[in-house]
């Protein structure tokens, strides 16, 4: 039998759910970067394999036009469109919706706030979207407002970032509840990085500042040259460059007289021009990086740079950068694929019988009960957010708050003993959340989530004399104590009064 190539050895160990979703071959998606990421790059990319999202944030419908247009001459391959709500005035945002429906474009990206409405429409058009999030809260209501998928984008992404976590911290919470695809964003510049993450269950990673340091990017050369000498800790997350955004927008910028405050106080001081982009001015403290098309001091302009920015050492062609990311990625998922069966025993999930044929009986059940537990845990997860969204009583709202982080945190580490024990943790949600979502008194609500914690409760009892794995029969008896607390908390609250009509 002839050994297969290196193309069908990228398929086989690479190849996502999500790939089929956005319709492309690898599971690297280009960043939607405002101004940089323009058809040239968008086609470039889309042609080695990847997935292309044109970065249109506030731009005007012609321009929309103009640059799908362009991605559609040199390509047949899908590609989206990324569009950012909060930062764009609403008869802007409008249009572009509209604009985006007409022309038919196959995916549309979102960022920062969730809006329903604009996913709705999209949805109702045909239209895939993707959104970007930047915690558990968010991404659920994404889901929630009926996204496609979700890119989960960590502290050490350029750009402008809405998460206050990072990567390795946020991906495995938001994997435990989100039962759509989910994508990795923050500092990925490196196969290496991609097959970790692929590993970890996110089905595509996502590249910002690997592809504006190439030729067919639409920054200017300056920014260019700034990212490929830059080292990680180059980067700084910072608020001074925020004109056009809403506020407490951090950015991860590469350090520059502004971030060392030699340009003034960012709030305070007057309107100074830096810059043009042909006719429009470019204002000191914007979020405008510099781009081909733009003159002026570029070196007070923002510098956008991800973590990942030291993996970047040359300018080379988009299809280049994809190829070499493809590569090492292959390489680095056969060799885990080859250590894991080098080293494959069985795992130690059993009573103490010491018989490896029971041990690896028992394995299903495990696994099958995990997968239940977790589903539950998604569902409480869902709930208690929706919930303490309509509770009016701040201690009661406090309460299940605490309870719904509780959630997201057993959800992650279940997920992650499923992966242990060489399993695909379940990505559905149990149907306890749509029979207590439908009660609307919300006391009585609470006594529905207290019984099904109490059901959390005797589930793990049953498995944990199943397990003889230590640490994961310390995880799960921290569950359970955890679940016997907050069902107490719950009961005493209530007992001392619901929380009137929202």
């Amino acid at each position: 039998m002839p050994l297969p190539s290196v193309d069908e050895l990228s398929d086989d160990l690479l190849h996502t759910p999500l790939c089929d979703l956005l319709g492309c071959r690898y599971p690297l998606i280009l960043a939607g970067m405002g101004g940089v990421a323009r058809a040239e790059l968008v086609t470039a990319v889309t042609l080695a394999g990847a997935f292309g999202f044109l970065g249109m944030v506030r731009e005007p419908p012609e321009l929309i036009q103009e640059e799908v247009a362009k991605v559609r001459q040199g390509t047949s391959a899908a590609f989206g469109v990324n569009l950012i709500p909060a930062a764009t005035e609403p008869g802007l945002l409008t249009r572009q919706v509209e604009l985006c429906i007409a022309l038919a474009v196959p995916v549309v990206g979102l960022f920062w706030n969730v809006s329903p409405s604009v996913i709705g429409a999209l949805r109702a058009a045909g239209i895939k979207v993707v959104h970007q999030v930047g915690s558990v809260a968010e991404a659920l209501q994404a889901q929630e407002a009926g996204a496609h998928a979700l890119i989960v984008q960590g502290t050490e992404a350029g750009g402008h970032v809405r998460s206050r976590q990072g990567l390795d911290e946020l991906l495995p919470k938001v994997l435990a509840v989100a039962g759509i695809p989910v994508a990795a964003a923050g500092g990925i510049a490196a196969g290496a990085d991609v097959a970790r993450l692929l590993t970890q269950g996110a089905q595509a990673a996502v590249l910002g500042t690997a592809l504006l340091a190439t030729r067919e990017s639409f920054a200017h050369d300056f920014h260019k040259l700034r990212v490929v000498q830059a080292r990680a800790t180059d980067t700084i997350l910072t608020e001074a460059f925020h004109v056009n955004w809403p506020p407490n927008a951090p950015v991860r910028v590469l350090k520059n007289s502004v971030t060392s405050g030699q340009r003034g106080d960012p709030f305070r001081s007057p309107a100074t021009v830096i810059g043009h982009e042909l006719e429009r001015p470019i204002y000191l403290f914007s979020t405008d990086s510099p781009l081909r098309t733009m003159t002026g001091d570029y070196e007070a302009m923002a510098l956008y740079a991800g973590c990942g920015v030291e993996h970047i050492r040359e300018i080379v062609p988009a299809g280049q950068r994809v190829a070499s990311i493809v590569a090492e990625a292959v390489a680095a998922r056969g060799k885990a694929r080859r250590a894991a069966v080098g080293v494959a025993s069985p795992v130690c999930y059993a009573d103490e019988t010491g018989d490896d044929q029971t041990t690896e009986a028992l394995r299903p059940q495990i696994l099958a009960r995990l997968d239940e537990l977790l589903e539950a845990e998604r569902a409480g997860a869902r709930l208690t957010l929706r919930t303490a969204a309509e509770l009016q009583d701040d201690s009661l709202r406090e309460l299940v708050d605490l309870v719904h982080h509780d959630e997201v945190k057993w959800c992650a580490m279940l997920a992650r003993q499923i992966r242990k024990l060489h399993g695909t943790p379940s990505t559905r949600t149990g149907a306890f959340y749509d029979k207590a979502i439908g009660i609307g008194d919300l006391p009585e609500r609470l006594a529905f989530l207290n019984r099904g914690q109490g059901w959390v409760v005797r589930k793990l009892r049953e498995l944990m004399p199943m397990v003889a794995d230590p640490e994961i029969v310390h995880e799960l008896g921290e569950m359970l104590d955890a679940h016997r607390t907050n069902i107490d908390k719950v009961n005493d609250r209530l007992a001392h009064g619901g929380d009137g009509p929202s």
